[in-house]
C-alpha cells in the first residue's frame, strides 16, 4: 500500500495540477486571492461509510458525490466554484486500487466542473472510512442568494425530480424493484447528484432566497421559512417527478421527505414568475413551480382540491 507522502504524491498532487493557489501541495496551505468585487463562499461537508453511502459504492462515485454535495451548496449561494480541501480519514483495508479509483473519480469531476485541489489532509482510522471537503466559490459582493429572505406572496420554485435518490437508495437496500432502466437512473440519482451551478448563479438577482435539497424538501423549506419568518402552501399534486419514480410506492413522501436530491428550492418573487419559463429553457432543466409563501408560520400541504393532507416524517436529521 502506498505510504501517506507517496500517495499525495502519486494521486493527490495530480489533482492539484493546473490549480496555482494549491501550490504544487509543497506547503501546509494555499494561497488564494478572492477576484476583485467577490466575496469568498466557503462550505463543508462529511461523508461516513455506511452513514452517507453503502460501503460497496464505487469509488469513483463515492469521490464524485463528496465533491458534488459541496458543489450544491456554493449552487445555493449563487456561487462559482474555485476550488476544495480534502480530508480523507481511511481504514488499512483499502486497497490502492481503490484509493486509484477514488481520485480518478476527484480528477473527473474536476474537468467537468472546473474546479482543482487545494490540499487538505490524510490520517489513517480503525474506524470506518471517514471523507471531508471543504469547497470555496466565490460570488459578487451583496448578490449571495441566503435562505433568509423570502416574503409573502412569493412563489416556491424547484429544479429537477424529487424523491429519486431516496427511491434509489431502497432499491440498493432491496427493498424497491423497479423495472431495469429505472431501476438505473434512480441509483445514479442516489450516487451522482447534479450540483446545479449554473441555475444558482442565474437565480442572482431573481431568487429572494434559496436552499439545496439535501436533507428532505419539507425539511430544507422549513429552514427558509424559519429564517425568513414567514409560512408557506406546499402543492403536493405540482411535485414534479421522474418517469421513473411516478408509479412507484411511496413515492410521494419520497419526495416531500427524502434526502440526497440536491436540487435547488428558491422562492421568487409573484410579478418575475414569468421569468421561469425562459430561464428553464435556457439551462434546459425543469423548473416547477409548488407552492407560495404565506404571512404567519408553518406550512400547509395540500392536494388537488385544496385539502390540508398530513405531511410524512420531516426528513432526514443527523442526531
Amino acid at each position: 500500500m502506498l505510504g501517506e507522502f507517496d500517495f499525495i504524491a502519486k494521486r493527490l498532487r495530480p489533482l492539484a495540477a493546473g490549480t496555482a493557489a494549491a501550490l504544487d501541495l509543497e506547503d501546509d496551505a494555499a494561497l488564494l486571492d478572492p477576484s476583485p468585487g467577490m466575496s469568498l463562499v466557503v462550505t463543508k461537508d462529511a461523508m461516513v461509510a455506511g452513514v452517507h453511502f453503502l460501503e460497496d459504492d464505487p469509488p469513483g462515485q463515492i469521490a464524485q458525490k463528496l465533491l458534488r454535495v459541496n458543489l450544491s451548496d456554493l449552487a445555493a449561494m449563487g456561487a462559482a466554484p474555485v476550488g476544495y480541501l480534502l480530508a480523507l480519514a481511511r481504514p488499512k483495508v483499502l486497497t490502492d486500487d481503490w484509493l486509484a479509483d477514488f481520485c480518478q473519480g476527484l480528477a473527473e469531476d474536476q474537468a467537468e466542473f472546473g474546479i482543482g485541489l487545494l490540499g487538505g489532509d490524510t490520517v489513517s482510522t480503525p474506524g470506518p472510512l471517514t471523507l471531508s471537503l471543504t469547497a470555496l466559490g466565490q460570488v459578487p459582493k451583496g448578490q449571495a442568494l441566503r435562505r433568509r429572505g423570502a416574503r409573502t406572496g412569493d412563489d416556491l420554485f424547484v429544479s429537477g425530480t424529487l424523491g429519486d435518490a431516496a427511491l434509489g437508495l431502497l432499491v440498493l437496500q432491496g427493498k424497491v424493484d423497479p423495472p431495469a432502466a429505472a431501476r438505473a437512473f434512480l441509483i445514479e440519482r442516489y450516487r451522482l447528484p447534479q450540483p446545479r451551478l449554473a441555475l444558482g448563479q442565474a437565480l442572482r438577482g431573481l431568487a429572494y432566497a434559496a436552499i439545496d435539497i439535501s436533507d428532505g424538501l419539507l425539511a430544507d423549506l422549513g429552514h427558509i421559512l424559519e429564517t425568513s419568518g414567514v409560512g408557506a402552501e406546499l402543492l403536493a399534486d405540482q411535485l414534479p417527478l421522474s418517469a421513473a419514480a411516478r408509479d412507484l410506492p411511496g413515492v410521494r413522501d419520497a419526495a416531500l421527505a427524502g434526502g440526497d436530491d440536491y436540487e435547488l428550492l428558491f422562492a421568487v418573487p409573484r410579478e418575475r414568475r414569468g421569468e421561469i419559463p425562459a430561464l428553464a429553457r435556457r439551462l434546459d432543466l425543469q423548473l416547477t413551480r409548488i407552492g407560495r409563501i404565506e404571512a404567519g408560520s408553518g406550512l400547509r400541504i395540500v392536494d388537488a382540491g385544496g385539502r390540508e393532507i398530513r405531511s410524512p416524517r420531516a426528513g432526514w436529521q443527523h442526531f
